[in-house]
């Protein structure tokens, strides 16, 4: 009788569960944001537009590293052919040059008890890595048009945002258009290697004027095809967040002498004994707003085995830690990462040195830190002999969380599905690095997104080889920018 008790008793349990599980997955309702009930018609040249992005490719706008001097013969060509290109800009806007290569424009509003906005992209790109040029199907710096896309460096990191804000912006001053609020324009020169030199010096101009921004949009997140589990269609993701980053310097010391004597330990050994225990035991993984935002807003079309599993994270978030942590891509998404990218130690080789370091690129999740972070690796590595500092000027906490139940950004999620229709609106948070931060302390709200449609087969070419740009998808980038900015405050139509 009690084994029969205690069975019922757990049927019972299990069928409570199970009732739950089904209820809360067939009730999940749908957040996505609608489209708008009317849309203007915008008609844009694509061909035209191509070549101009295309001959923006030419100029080699490299950036190297901080410790080289910027490409000034490219980048002041590149300000020249935008001046050419886009003459009613060039005569409705004040451009003004910032620490020699930086650019920003202002488009003065009607109503200047507005708060203006900031539209933000880079105008440099990274090298192409020596030895791999004969893998480009065409030249990196050709701006080749061939196959429907504009082909070489920088098409999607990230002139073709640059060239979609100028082309939309000369689009509607061509219809008689002006904004209501001021937009500023702010296009850095050195994005690639911290931004330091140009969106920071930017930011502390604006400052110095008393510049309040309602928000900012810069590079970040994208349309994403067949990337996010469980779903057919494609979603485009706003991030609202973006993750810090500090580089650490782990040093290890040990006895040198001469390579016929070696001690029982070494400083190389020892570092690499505390390398293999940080890539073995990173930091814990949480599911933790912005991500959680994402997950929400598209859950109610996800298939239905994917939406039990996310409507039931109280019970199956393990489950969901696990697969995320499968993919380096989604694996950021869950834990502030550790990546060993620098390894020093040893001048000769029958010389045992000393010392012996590494660099650490930490990329922090919104909730860690620095100081967490370097917590966790000193209890994992636990040995006196190996010392973990910041190294200097690299530290960036992660950044706060915007808003998204503002009126900003519903325009930018409408203006999203105009261009759209067929992709859900996210919000999300930005692995990667951009020029933001520089300007958080001047902004209400800060939105990273740029409307790429991108597979899993384009994720690579980012900072890689066969760098492109679909035409009728740069096409889409200039209409983006149109509805963002005639839409402005009012979301819910199109005024231009």
């Amino acid at each position: 009788m009690i084994w029969k008790s205690f069975l019922g008793g757990v049927g019972l349990v299990v069928l409570v569960l199970v009732a739950a599980i089904l209820f809360n997955t067939l009730n999940v309702e749908s957040q996505s944001v609608p489209g708008p009930s009317t849309q203007a018609a915008i008609a844009i040249d694509e061909s035209v537009a191509a070549i101009r992005l295309a001959q923006a490719v030419q100029y080699r706008t490299v950036s190297v590293s901080s410790d080289m001097p910027a490409a000034g013969a490219a980048f002041r060509g590149l300000h020249e052919y935008l001046e050419a290109s886009f003459p009613r800009v060039r005569d409705t806007l004040m451009r003004e040059t910032i620490n020699g290569y930086s650019l920003l424009y202002t488009w003065q509003g009607k109503d200047t008890s507005l708060k203006p906005i900031l539209l933000a992209a880079h105008m440099d790109v990274v090298p192409v890595e020596p030895g791999t040029e004969d893998d480009w199907l065409h030249p990196p710096f050709a701006g080749k048009i061939a196959d429907g896309f504009v082909w070489g460096r920088g098409t999607m990191d990230m002139k073709a945002a640059i060239f979609g804000i100028l082309e939309a912006i000369e689009y509607l001053i061509g219809r008689g258009f002006t904004p209501d609020r001021t937009v500023y324009l702010a296009f850095g020169h050195d994005e690639e290697i911290g931004g330091n030199q140009g969106a920071a010096k930017i930011a502390e101009l604006l400052d110095q004027r008393g510049v309040k921004l309602a928000f900012t949009l810069d590079e970040g997140l994208v349309v994403t095809e067949g990337i996010l589990p469980g779903i057919d269609q494609p979603v485009a993701v706003i991030g609202i967040a973006e993750r810090g980053f500090v580089n650490l310097k782990v040093t290890a010391s040990g006895l040198g002498g001469h390579g016929s004597m070696p001690p029982s330990s070494s400083a190389i050994g020892r570092l690499g004994r505390a390398l293999a225990l940080l890539e073995a035991n990173p930091m814990p993984a949480a599911l933790r707003p912005p991500v959680t935002d994402m997950f929400d807003h598209v859950m109610a079309e996800m298939n239905f085995m994917t939406r039990l599993v996310f409507a039931n994270r109280w019970l199956l978030e393990p489950v969901i830690l696990r697969k995320l942590a499968e993919k380096p891509s989604t694996n950021a998404l869950i834990r502030s990462t550790a990546a060993i990218t620098v390894v020093a130690g040893g001048v000769k080789p029958n010389v045992i040195p000393q010392t012996a370091d590494a660099i650490v690129n930490v990329r922090l999740l919104p909730g860690d830190t620095a100081a967490s972070v370097i917590d966790h690796l000193r209890r994992v590595i636990d040995d006196p002999g190996i010392a973990i500092t910041i190294v200097r000027g690299t530290n960036q906490e992660a950044s706060p969380v915007s808003d998204t139940s503002s009126s900003d950004y519903r325009a930018l999620a409408s203006a999203t599905r105009q261009v759209f229709p067929d992709a859900l609106v996210a919000p999300g948070l930005m692995i990667g690095a951009t020029d933001t931060p520089h300007y958080l302390d001047l902004a209400d709200n800060s939105f990273r997104f740029q409307p790429l449609r991108m597979t899993s087969d384009d994720v690579s070419r980012f900072h890689g080889t066969n760098e492109r740009i679909a035409i009728d998808n740069f096409a889409d980038i200039i209409r983006f920018y149109v509805y963002v900015l005639c839409n402005d405050r009012v979301p819910e139509a199109a005024r231009c």
